[in-house]
């Protein structure tokens, strides 16, 4: 046990608004795993909405666990935060997981617990163990090996389900309520032989489900602010976006239930952050935006677009203090924005730059994709000119507001129509990005730039199978040349996972999930 750890937990609890300390007598015990920091996954609203359905359940206490940056150096265990036990001493381990990346803090928190990682080395003596999250629900492949079970879609409407088989079934063998919960829509087994596939599982009506900061906390990436979810899904169908796929059909909550938790969390904070993948789709986004500020409310939304976009919109995030605003172009020209069906014009984007900086906004942040299917260097050079025109824009108003470009490298995910189309060689995407920042930053723009190598292992992980688990299991921290050193020992080949186009008639390795993409709109 290490007093240091205990010390940060209770600092961390004492700075808190909105957490529950459960007496665990009789009741299931339940670990809820964020394979990332406290800081990241605090500012998760999937935390939050788990954490809080979890405890609403009278037999349930539920307590987080976070994986602290350079945790793997430590020789102290991982602990729960509410009671700082160790994770063993629960009946049950629930990861949620948002990033491929943190696949890898996966099995660091499992072996520094204590607890094999590979599923088929547990046995009674240790907890069931579970995942979800969108990573899962596209492809659960990679992680199978790892876990008892697997949650594929949305939590609301599989969890109540689940919580009553293992209440019912405490002190049962294992295998048997494992068995019992493969019956369920939505679960998969990956022990267990797979009859048909497993259907992802979606929320129907959000207001029954309220999303909102359950905890309340200064201590992480969006501290200033109180989260509301305001919708799931978006009907854009950006190709290279599983978001379209794995969150439809779209679903906003009503103006009255957002309201409700925004009284809620102006108790708390000032400021409302507003998110959901299309937040200014809402039909009423204008009238909710109007109530939110007359309630002395400020306001950032997670996520604008540049056409259809709102001069009221933008001038009440202005007047509401908001210093910063996102758009994401995603391609620097009309052709690749066409084939990634990103449905704005050179003149949108601007425009929408113009309107920004009138208003008073502080900082403008683009975001680009490079290594697009079908890209070349002049559409690279189109992303420095459109910027350019857009800073020149900038100048002439005289705002002063700043920008900054966001680059990432376009990586082939499962379940989306781009699915087997392949991420562009490391070093034609080193290239561009050292041709955008040359470009950029003589202009005065700051640009930054998302590891190549690393989206690599982010598209290895996308589309890979059962064989890639081998890999997480011989790594033992987080570095390249771990990585590295883990995909020669087992012989994967990254080419083929990463870098190349499969045939329309090749076996996917998550066709075992239907996850309700329509495979008309898979481009070849």
């Amino acid at each position: 046990m290490s007093w240091d750890e205990i010390r940060k937990a209770r600092r961390y609890l004492s700075r808190e608004h909105g957490n529950t300390i459960k007496d665990w007598g009789g009741r299931l015990p339940i670990a809820l795993i964020y394979p990332n920091s406290y800081y990241i996954g605090m500012s998760c609203l999937g935390i939050h909405a788990l954490y809080r359905m979890l405890n609403s359940h009278s037999g349930i206490v539920c307590e987080r666990v976070f994986w602290e940056k350079g945790r793997h150096r430590s020789t102290a265990f991982p602990m729960s935060l509410e009671s700082q036990r160790p994770l063993p001493g629960f009946s049950l381990l629930m990861f949620s997981i948002n990033y491929e990346i943190d696949y890898i803090n996966v099995v660091n928190v499992l072996r520094a617990s204590g607890i094999p990682p590979r599923a088929a080395d547990r046995n009674e003596e240790y907890p069931l163990i579970i995942a979800g999250g969108p990573c899962v629900t596209t492809n659960p492949l990679p992680l199978s090996p790892l876990f008892d079970l697997m949650c594929i879609g949305e939590a609301e409407p599989i969890l109540p389900k689940m919580m009553e088989i293992f209440i019912d079934g405490i002190g049962s063998n294992r295998d048997r309520i494992i068995e019992e919960l493969s019956s369920l829509e939505g679960i998969y087994t990956p022990h267990y032989h797979q009859v048909k596939q497993v259907c992802r599982q979606w929320a129907k009506d959000l207001d029954s489900f309220p999303v909102a900061s359950t905890v309340v906390t200064s201590d992480t990436e969006l501290g200033s602010l109180y989260l509301i979810e305001v919708g799931r899904g978006c009907n854009w169908g950006c190709r290279f976006c599983m978001v379209s796929n794995i969150f439809s059909p779209v679903r906003f909550r009503s103006i009255g239930s957002l309201l409700d938790q925004a009284e809620e969390g102006l108790k708390y904070k000032k400021r409302l952050g507003l998110v959901g993948p299309a937040v200014t789709d809402h039909p009423q986004i204008e009238e909710l935006v109007s109530r939110l500020r007359h309630r002395g409310a400020n306001l950032s939304i997670s996520s604008i677009r540049m056409k259809p976009l709102s001069p009221f919109l933008i001038q009440a995030l202005a007047e509401g203090k908001s210093q910063s605003i996102s758009f994401a172009p995603e391609a620097g020209s009309s052709q690749m924005r066409r084939t990634i069906n990103k449905c704005i014009s050179k003149e949108d984007i601007l425009k929408a730059i113009d309107m920004t900086a009138r208003a008073g906004i502080r900082q403008i942040k683009l975001y680009f994709m490079i290594g697009l299917p079908g890209e070349r260097d002049e559409d690279i050079e189109d992303i420095i000119k459109i910027t350019t025109e857009g800073k020149k824009i900038i100048d002439q108003i005289g705002s002063g507001t700043r920008v900054t470009v966001k680059l990432s490298p376009f990586v082939p995910k499962a379940n989306t129509p781009f699915q087997r189309l392949p991420m562009a060689p490391l070093e034609i995407l080193n290239y561009r990005l050292s041709i955008i920042k040359t470009g950029l930053q003589r202009q005065g723009i700051r640009v930054k730039g998302e590891s190549p190598a690393w989206a690599e292992i982010q598209a290895i992980f996308a589309r890979g199978n059962q064989d890639i688990a081998e890999v997480l299991l011989t790594m033992n921290e987080s570095s390249l040349s771990n990585w590295r050193a883990a995909v020669d020992k087992h012989n994967i080949d990254v080419e083929f996972y990463a870098h190349q186009k499969w045939p329309a008639d090749m076996t996917l390795p998550w066709d075992a999930i239907d996850a309700g993409r329509k495979k008309s709109h898979e481009l070849e």
